[in-house]
């Protein structure tokens, strides 16, 4: 027989989902390494402070108190994705039977939870820098991370071919809550970006332990690795250009000046808010190529 006939006739190696357990834990590692650098920079700094407070104190500005009533809506995202995070959770939960994957969803959404609420008043203080300010920490933003870890449960519980599209618009709906909360005067753009790190750590680890014990439903067909890359395209260039706007933004109004268009306009709160898109946005698409890359090979 032909050589090469025999070769096509072969029947492809399995690849079982999760199967580089070491990639996701290195992610955790690095988004819980970013979180303690937004930490560092943000709340131990003068100049990390005085940014961040300088885009609160201009938010307020932005917002003034007689257009609250109209943004009073966002406040309730939050709790809202909770509710529809747990709704998704016990239907994929009942039509897979398998109470493993409520489980694991519902152990990283409360994880991440907690962890915010250990980091936020236990560990992390934020000492005084010369900046005039609330002398308490705020970070990481508890509201957020409700938000963020709701969407992160309801991406866990997803079938693989569809968790770039949930991906992309679970981070929409996350980005949406924290700029809420900034906007609102609730936090600042960095207690936002701490979430977002703490909600990923927390997702990565959850994430190895749903595709190790249900590899059967985290399993992609032949070419299903493809049909994902718009909505991860899409969520890392999205990311990309708000970074870039933030870094330019926060540089210009840090040590820049002589720009007539730009001065005395709210650089800080356009950076912070540009920052918390960019971050949420980038998360979504890391993750996104992540678990599609791990996932199994029928």
């Amino acid at each position: 027989m032909d050589t090469r006939n025999l070769l096509n006739r072969r029947a492809p190696a399995k690849r079982r989902a999760g199967h580089n357990p070491a990639l996701f834990l290195f992610a955790a590692l690095l988004a819980a390494a970013c979180t303690a650098v937004t930490y560092l920079g943000f709340v131990r700094t003068t100049t990390g402070q005085l940014a961040d407070e300088s885009a609160w104190r201009e938010a307020e500005a932005v917002a003034p108190s007689t257009r609250y009533p109209a943004l009073e809506i966002l406040d309730f995202l939050p709790l809202l994705s909770a509710f529809i995070a747990l709704a998704v959770i016990v239907a994929v939960s009942i039509s897979r039977r398998r109470f493993s994957v409520a489980v694991i969803a519902i152990a990283t959404m409360a994880g991440a939870n907690l962890a915010t609420q250990l980091l936020k008043n236990l560990l992390l203080d934020r000492p005084y820098r010369g900046v005039i300010t609330l002398d308490f920490n705020s970070l990481p933003s508890g509201h957020t991370t409700m938000a963020a870890s709701a969407m992160a449960a309801v991406f866990l519980v997803s079938a693989p071919r569809w968790r770039p599209a949930v991906a992309a618009l679970g981070g929409t709906y996350a980005v949406l809550a924290g700029a809420a909360t900034f906007f609102n005067l609730w936090h600042r753009p960095a207690d936002v970006v701490a979430a977002f790190l703490v909600v990923a750590t927390c997702t990565l680890v959850g994430g190895l332990v749903m595709m190790r014990t249900n590899p059967e439903w985290n399993t992609l067909p032949a070419g299903g690795r493809s049909g994902g890359r718009f909505w991860t395209g899409l969520s890392a260039i999205a990311g990309a250009l708000a970074l870039a706007v933030s870094l330019a933004l926060y540089a210009y109004a840090t040590w820049g000046s002589g720009i007539a268009l730009l001065d005395d306009k709210p650089l800080y709160f356009a950076g912070g808010l540009a920052l918390v898109v960019g971050t949420g946005y980038v998360i979504a698409a890391l993750g996104s190529w992540l678990f599609s890359q791990q996932a199994g090979d029928r």
